[in-house]
């Protein structure tokens, strides 16, 4: 999970909310002032502007409540947390946009084709337009810095507002001057007051088509949308995790400044359980990196590794059914393959209930590798732990000691050996016994000479219950 500290959302709260009480601040300052202008020099372009600012201050108040409320942490009925809000106020913003558009259109096509207004373009009308623009130069600047760094939808649809007022002033502003010209120039050059409802035109052109901008990314995160090319990057980051044989689905969705990630990685089915979660852990660490804020939640499937052993294949598929194998091992027999195991199962189990779970582990084989026509199943309980035992008795352990030395002594190929430890068991003897070997022995024969060793010593002694055989290389002289 990508979570920011306390102290980091802290500082996060103040900053949004700084930057959206600014918003409103500026908003209030020139819905008043350009209304007034607009009035006095009944400029259609400048009311028109007013009405946008009004509906800028509707939005900047909407937006900083939205900030204040997509804050709060996640809790029993908003277990995703607020984030939302904050797409909600976007789409909010857009609606009222769209609004206010309909007025200008209808005022302005009024103005161009109905009726005629007096506009006084002066010192005023220029001044309050040339104020607006810096003031929304300034206030955007401090929206886009904030909505950058904190991922804030409700910032950027703000910030965004009022960079295409930096625009549709500079259009009003122009349609101003075209009035100014058509007085200067004479009544040959009217026709050019018609500028002003043009220019208010434009303004509601460009207020369209970024509130349908806003809209639809507004849209979009509500109907849980993924981020565009987010997935991707997912993806690619997470298929670099050392483990990772490959992905499966990849889901993601945004609330805000949240992204919540939802995705499946496929595993080496030989793992355990332990490395299964370190590589779970690994990949939540790498998606978190490039989210920064939200959540991850990775599943993970075991699956078969290319290259997987016989061994690692037949192990793998006992393991689903509760069961662990050894001796396994592969052989062609009049051009058949066939397959030898023994197969551990629980000692509670009755030999019916045993043999059933077998025989669905050799089913499972055969779907899996479908060349092998025979399987050959040894049945063992799993060994028991060995209880606490004592050492044996002086009398006792000299005679087992005693057989146990001849018998090594008849192996041509171990030296003899360091170390015995002689046990008693309530019936019997656990034995472990540590030989020595030449240390260029091949790992398979000295395997081969241990395994001997234990049957021998079992066969040859019936009071011996138990018996591990160590091999290790003697000392070079």
């Amino acid at each position: 999970m990508s979570e920011l500290s306390q102290a980091d959302a802290a500082l996060a709260r103040k900053e949004k909310r700084g930057a959206a009480l600014s918003s409103v601040t500026a908003a209030v300052l020139l819905t008043a002032l350009k209304t007034v202008v607009g009035l006095l020099t009944g400029s259609l372009g400048i009311l028109a502007e007013a009405a946008h600012s009004g509906l800028d201050l509707v939005a900047a108040l909407v937006t900083f409540f939205a900030v204040r409320i997509s804050d709060r942490p996640a809790d029993e009925r908003h277990q995703y947390g607020y984030g939302k809000v904050e797409n909600l106020s976007a789409l909010i913003e857009t609606l009222l946009l769209l609004a206010t558009c309909v007025w200008i259109i209808y005022e302005a096509i009024q103005r161009l084709f109905f009726r005629s207004v007096e506009i006084e373009a002066n010192a005023w009308s220029f001044g309050v337009m040339v104020i607006s623009i810096a003031v929304d130069i300034t206030r955007s600047r401090i929206l886009y810095r904030a909505a950058r760094k904190y991922d804030s939808q409700a910032l950027e649809a703000d910030a965004l507002h009022f960079s295409t007022d930096i625009w549709s002033s500079t259009v009003v502003i122009a349609g101003l001057v075209l009035v100014l010209l058509s007085e200067r120039l004479g009544p040959k050059w009217a026709f050019l007051v018609k500028g002003d409802a043009i220019a208010a035109l434009a303004v509601a052109m460009i207020v369209v088509w970024v509130s349908l901008q806003l809209g639809r990314r507004a849209v979009s995160v509500l109907i849980d949308a993924a981020p565009p090319g987010l997935a991707g990057q997912i993806q690619a980051a997470a298929a670099q995790v050392p483990g990772v044989q490959s992905l499966g689905p990849v889901r993601v969705r945004q609330a805000g400044a949240g992204v919540f990630v939802d995705l499946t990685v496929n595993v080496d089915r030989s793992a355990s359980l332990e490395e299964a979660h370190e590589v779970a852990s690994a990949v939540d660490e790498r998606v978190g990196a490039l989210i920064r804020h939200g959540d991850v939640i990775v599943h993970v499937d075991p699956v078969r590794r290319d290259g997987e052993s016989l061994q690692q294949t037949v192990s793998a598929l006992a393991a689903r059914f509760g069961l662990h194998t050894h001796y396994v091992h592969a052989h062609e027999v009049h051009g058949r393959y066939a397959v030898d195991l023994h197969v551990e199962v629980p000692p509670d189990l009755t030999l019916g209930q045993a043999h059933d779970r077998v025989s669905r582990l050799e089913l499972a084989i055969r779907d899996e590798l479908p060349q092998i026509r025979d399987i050959h199943s040894h049945i063992e309980p799993v060994a028991a732990p060995i209880a606490p035992g004592t050492e044996g008795g002086q009398d006792d352990a000299e005679r087992v000691r005693a057989q146990i030395d001849a018998a090594v002594r008849e192996s041509s190929r171990l030296g003899g050996y360091n170390r015995l430890h002689i046990r008693s068991l309530p019936d019997g003897y656990d034995v472990v016994i540590h030989c020595l070997a030449d240390p260029d022995l091949p790992v398979d024969e000295a395997h081969h000479l241990a395994d001997d060793l234990e049957k021998q010593l079992q066969a040859q002694i019936p009071s011996i219950r138990r018996v591990l055989v160590h091999v290790e290389p003697e000392a070079e002289e």
